[in-house]
């Protein structure tokens, strides 16, 4: 029982437990944001009738032991009828009897196949067909934009107020937006044309929520799009005429630019000005070039080979497999080079992602040192050392990712249900292809290395980062019942979702759970981090190494 459990057996069974929720509630929200959805307006469908030609095949339902016609079975489709169709066709009592119809043995031996038992299906017919049917038409959209300034990302820095640009887009031949509405600090705002041009003044540094919508001659409306806006002066600059307004607006609407990987899931603004260094990509690999001597990198290709440290006692090794000091010194240059070789694959990831490319760079330092190859009987795969658990976070939490990845692993029919509703042997089958995307150890291969998959993978650990910014944000939301940006800063947001990806979200979950019952906002980094239990304190040091 719980009531006799102590200390740190008490704090891992609600670890487990919090896991177990945050499960349940993914599985609950199906796809759904754990922001406030069921507040925005829902439109009335707009919906067509249209004729389509198509092949009909009709199918007997017969009873084996007479022959006897049962029903005729319609379908649009190859293959057997399923049993919904059968159902809807022929009834309950014919579809009861089919369902529990066992196979002929007769058909193979040739025998009298009256003797068996049940139902069996007949294909009688096909024929060219038409029918109508019912098609959802594409609804208005709204399309937020900057007029009087192109910001330039990640500053986002204006050298005069710019105003908010709303244009409307109508999808359908002949109709057209009438106007275009918004609340923006408080007050109603309506313009009678397909764009609408709100002023932007200086606000809070939390900045302003406005809301916005458009009206289609259609006689419908689009569904309500909400934006976070911050304008904020540069304030006095030490070169004449540089000074200006940090404008940043945040929308899944936004289209003049991009976006801070994952402030739109957090709903969590980015630093004034522009993220940390840890959280920034540079434009050429030369600007994330570094210099580290790695011991374990080291010791590495002294190992394989690579580095001659002949000289040096015991070969420049240690009996853990790091270089000692004579064969780091004898490494460095190799070292140097090998950590700077994904450099220009991390900065591409990066742009294709939005997954800042130090951030990358730095975690694969802690992670392997950039040795992509496994140690030992490690189930640590890759440059992030990605696990089977790493592997159920990405698969579960992203979405975009699991819907392409699975057809390229199982049937299509097989990854209809979605990760979470799959068999488990079907998901331990994903977890393994994710695995062997991340894998590259390579027997017979220089070094024992697949180079080209190492670059290949940092994709895939970019990926895992972005579903963990989901899992990160539901685990705030449940915690405090408020949206993760409204209770917590951009950059804790992704130090809460490094500790998640190092420790798990049972080591994460409590030490949350605990800040939050102790003060409740803000959720910082610092508050956090002192509720980690001592099994999971290995982490901060890890997020504080990451985010420097």
């Amino acid at each position: 029982m719980l009531l006799l459990m102590q200390g740190e057996q008490v704090k891992k069974v609600f670890c487990a437990l919090i896991a177990i929720l945050v499960l349940l509630t993914v599985t609950a929200r199906g796809d759904r944001s754990f922001a406030a959805e069921d507040q925005q307006e829902e439109n009335h469908k707009r919906t067509a009738t249209t004729v389509v030609d198509y092949t009909e095949y009709e199918w007997w339902v017969i009873r084996w032991s007479d022959n006897a016609i049962l029903c005729s079975v319609l379908i649009d489709h190859e293959g057997l009828p399923t049993g919904d169709e059968i159902l809807e066709d022929c009834g309950v009592d014919v579809y009861d009897q089919w369902k529990v119809t066992p196979p002929c043995p007769q058909l193979t031996d040739g025998g009298d196949t009256s003797a068996c038992l049940g139902l069996y299906l007949f294909q009688i017919s096909s024929r060219p067909a038409q029918k109508t049917v019912m098609v959802e038409l594409p609804p208005p959209v709204v399309w937020v934009s900057l007029s009087g300034c192109t910001p330039t990302f990640p500053a986002n820095v204006c050298s005069q107020l710019p105003s908010l640009l709303l244009t409307g887009e109508e999808p359908l031949p002949n109709e057209q937006i009438t106007a275009i509405h918004a609340i923006f600090n408080g007050q109603p705002v309506t313009c009678f044309a397909s764009t609408c041009e709100i002023p932007l003044q200086p606000t809070p540094q939390q900045g302003i929520t406005v809301e916005f919508w458009a009206d289609s001659s259609f006689g419908d409306s689009s569904q309500h799009y909400t934006a976070q806006v911050r304008v904020i002066d540069t304030g006095v600059s030490a070169t004449p005429g540089t000074q200006g307004w940090y404008v940043d607006v945040l929308s899944s609407q936004w289209r003049d630019g991009p976006l801070p990987a994952c402030a739109l899931t957090w709903q969590a603004l980015p630093p004034i000005g522009g993220p940390p260094a840890w959280l920034s990509t540079p434009e050429i690999p030369e600007l994330l070039a570094s210099d580290v001597p790695y011991a374990f990198l080291a010791g590495r290709l002294i190992a394989q080979g690579v580095v001659d440290a002949s000289e040096c006692p015991s070969g420049g090794l240690l009996a853990n497999g790091y270089a000692d000091a004579c064969g780091l010194e004898k490494a460095l240059p190799a070292v140097e080079e090998w950590q700077n070789q994904f450099d220009a694959r991390i900065i591409e990831v990066a742009k294709n992602t939005g997954v800042p490319a130090q951030l990358l760079k730095n975690l694969f330092a802690q992670e392997s040192q950039f040795w992509p190859g496994a140690v030992n009987a490690s189930d640590h795969i890759g440059l992030g050392h990605i696990t089977d658990n790493g592997a159920d976070v990405l698969l579960m939490w992203n979405p975009e990712f699991f819907a392409e990845f699975c057809p390229l692993v199982l049937d299509a029919s097989a990854c209809e249900p979605g990760y979470l509703r799959m068999d488990e042997s079907l998901r331990a089958i994903l977890r393994g292809a994710v695995a062997s995307q991340a894998q590259a150890s390579c027997p017979e291969c220089p070094m024992g290395l697949d180079l080209s998959n190492a670059q290949f993978s940092i994709e895939l650990f970019a990926n895992t980062l972005l579903a963990g910014c989901e899992q990160v944000g539901q685990i705030v939301y449940n915690a405090s019942n408020q949206v993760p940006g409204t209770v917590s800063s951009y950059e804790d947001l992704w130090r809460f979702n490094l500790a998640n990806y190092h420790a798990g979200p049972g080591c994460l979950s409590y030490a949350i759970y605990t800040a939050w019952a102790q003060g409740g906002a803000p959720l910082t980094w610092e508050r956090v981090s002192s509720n980690f239990t001592p099994a999971c304190l290995g982490v901060v040091h890890y997020v504080e190494q990451i985010a420097k």
